[in-house]
């Protein structure tokens, strides 16, 4: 597997407590590290528990003279079974290892493209790469940072009255799945924002010739599958009505270690078809 990107100067910390008790944005967080405790930038938020109290995180010094954090956290650690993980959960890696991916080559469906950009404005939405593919097709792109995976993707209330196994599963038979998170009503979606990114590549496909492409970057190894999530039914609608209308799906994952190497493994990962 090749290496897409290295973060550099990695140490491990752990979480104390989020928000900080100094700086009450939820975007920050205390954190300890080598007996000492700082402010940690999280981007990610909580990350469902990733990026929360006693969770154990790989961080970098924060650079820039007007940063207020000591440390950015890039990757969450979990051990389970005896194995140990390294999740990518800082939003902009996924934008940073797609770009990677695609001026390697390593993207099956949009190999040798004539060029690219970064972050267009198209309708209402800012999308993160529009360019022109080999054979001089305009394409637009939007990445999505995928962080989560479980054996079973259902509504946590669901989960606990299943009592389930999780013994009978290989530990990498996970589904990674997307969007979720924190809202006021469950019959929410989650994310306003990647439920109009979705809707607008589907509003383009319909009207031009421009090839209109998801990219759901999955920074974890322990997973053989990608859904749109079924706690989320109005994004899985629409990633539904989004496929059938022609907007292609790249379901690019990689391995972290614990050196900040991220590894190339596939471009295909298998995607649970919606139905």
């Amino acid at each position: 597997m090749s290496v897409l990107m290295t973060l550099d100067d990695l140490v491990e910390g752990k979480v104390e407590k989020r928000p900080s008790k100094l700086c009450k944005t939820p975007y920050v967080a205390d954190v300890t590290y080598d007996g000492k405790e700082y402010m940690g930038h999280t981007p990610a938020l909580g990350c469902c528990g990733l990026c929360d109290k006693d969770a154990s995180v790989m961080m970098s010094p924060s650079t820039g003279k007007n940063a207020k954090c000591a440390y950015t956290i890039y990757l969450s650690k979990i051990v389970e079974r005896g194995y140990t993980f390294y999740i990518g959960i800082h939003p902009k890696l996924a934008e940073t290892l797609t770009e990677k991916a695609l001026r390697h080559n390593h993207l099956s469906i949009l190999k040798d493209i004539k060029w690219y950009k970064r972050e267009q404005t198209i309708m209402s939405s800012r999308f993160d790469f529009v360019g022109v593919d080999k054979n001089n097709i305009p394409f637009i792109m939007e990445v999505k940072n995928v962080s989560l995976a479980d054996y079973i993707d259902c509504y946590a209330s669901e989960k606990k009255k299943m009592n389930i196994d999780v013994e009978k599963y290989d530990i990498c038979d996970k589904i990674a799945y997307f969007p979720d998170g924190y809202r006021k009503k469950q019959k929410d979606t989650v994310s306003p924002r990647a439920l109009k990114h979705i809707t607008e590549l589907t509003e383009i496909k319909q009207k031009s010739v421009t090839r209109c492409i998801m990219c759901y970057v999955i920074q974890r190894p322990d997973v053989s599958s990608f859904q749109p999530s079924n706690v989320d039914p109005i994004y899985r609608n629409a990633f539904k009505e989004a496929t059938y209308n022609g907007v292609e799906i790249i379901t690019l994952q990689v391995r972290w270690d614990e050196n900040g190497n991220a590894h190339f493994m596939t471009d295909m990962l298998m995607l649970n078809l919606v139905t």
